[in-house]
């Protein structure tokens, strides 16, 4: 069969559970021999792997009938070098979806669910079978794309991280990050446990989070202060992928002689950025998505502004 161009297709893949305790403990037998004395079925990690083996492997095949194939680990992402022209596909979960858009400057993303029955796969709208339909539709031009708003923290030192889901501005372990934050006119000296830098994308995840739990706190509180009891309201804060704003939240802020708490929550437009300068001596970072591992160091003196990103991410729908 004759390719249909030789723009390269990346695809790109992670480690399962299985390949994660083999990692760990040399061997599959000492891997099980880990998991199965405390209850745990192997037996889940092995079919989990043996058949996201299977959904990349097929994948690869039908892909390089179509183009050229470069496989890539997630673990490589940072360093990464994508075409401008390409098309590049991630096999697994949501999250790989989003640790791989972050490193995408156009190109389209096409989340494929491995295995349907396991994975919800909000960002995962296909199979591996549907890519011979749809990278043609691709190459072609006669495929639609969603754009996806994405988060921008730029460092004083000209150090630069994308985020698509969340950043993360706060100390690397358990503790206080101290900091001073400023948005249009106010500005405030913080000690929290961190700010989180939500966008569209990501308010389903840690935003809905932080924002159900405060104000289930708030209705306990109210409730325990009134002595009766009040309902709870459950929504879901979210918001749609491509808005032109971001939201930042501070976790857990401490009103003290040197530090206040009105500042913690906001909205990050094109027209007022987020700045935030680090107070800590060390142990300071910023990081996205999830990933610790891929972080700046955010330590005294550093300023950061957060903005929305320039490129926005496009996934294939």
């Amino acid at each position: 069969m004759e390719r249909l161009t030789e723009n390269k297709i990346v695809l790109v893949t992670r480690e399962t559970r299985l390949e994660e305790l083999k990692a760990r403990f040399n061997t599959v037998g000492q891997a099980r021999f880990y998991v199965e004395p405390v209850g745990g079925n192997f037996t889940d990690y092995e079919q989990e792997d043996s058949v996201y083996q299977r959904a990349v492997d097929q994948a690869q095949q039908i892909t390089s009938l179509l183009s050229r194939v470069q496989v890539v680990h997630r673990k490589f992402l940072p360093n990464f070098l994508f075409g401008r022209e390409g098309v590049v596909v991630a096999v697994g979960q949501d999250g790989l979806v989003a640790n791989t858009l972050k490193y995408l400057d156009g190109q389209p993303l096409v989340g494929v669910n491995p295995e349907p029955a396991r994975y919800d796969g909000m960002l995962l709208p296909f199979h591996v079978g549907d890519l011979a339909k749809i990278i043609p539709e691709l190459f072609c031009h006669q495929r639609p794309l969603k754009s996806v708003t994405m988060a921008k923290a730029s460092l004083n030192n000209g150090q630069v991280i994308h985020a698509v889901n969340d950043l993360f501005i706060g100390p690397k372990s358990h503790g206080s990050a101290r900091y001073t934050i400023k948005s249009g006119s106010q500005e405030e000296r913080h000690s929290s446990s961190g700010v989180i830098v939500s966008t569209g994308l990501g308010s389903t995840g840690w935003f809905t989070s932080l924002i159900t739990g405060a104000n289930a706190v708030a209705e306990a509180f109210d409730s325990e202060k009134s002595g009766r009891t009040i309902p709870p309201v459950i929504s879901a804060p979210r918001f749609d992928w491509d808005a032109k704003h971001l939201f930042f939240t501070v976790r857990e802020p401490f009103p003290s002689k040197t530090s206040t708490a009105s500042m913690v929550f906001g909205r990050i437009t094109a027209a007022q950025p987020l700045q935030i300068e680090s107070l800590m001596p060390e142990r300071g970072v910023i990081f996205s998505d999830g990933i610790e591992a891929d972080f700046l160091e955010f330590n005294s003196g550093t300023q950061a502004e957060i903005k929305i990103a320039e490129k926005t991410g496009q996934l294939v729908v």
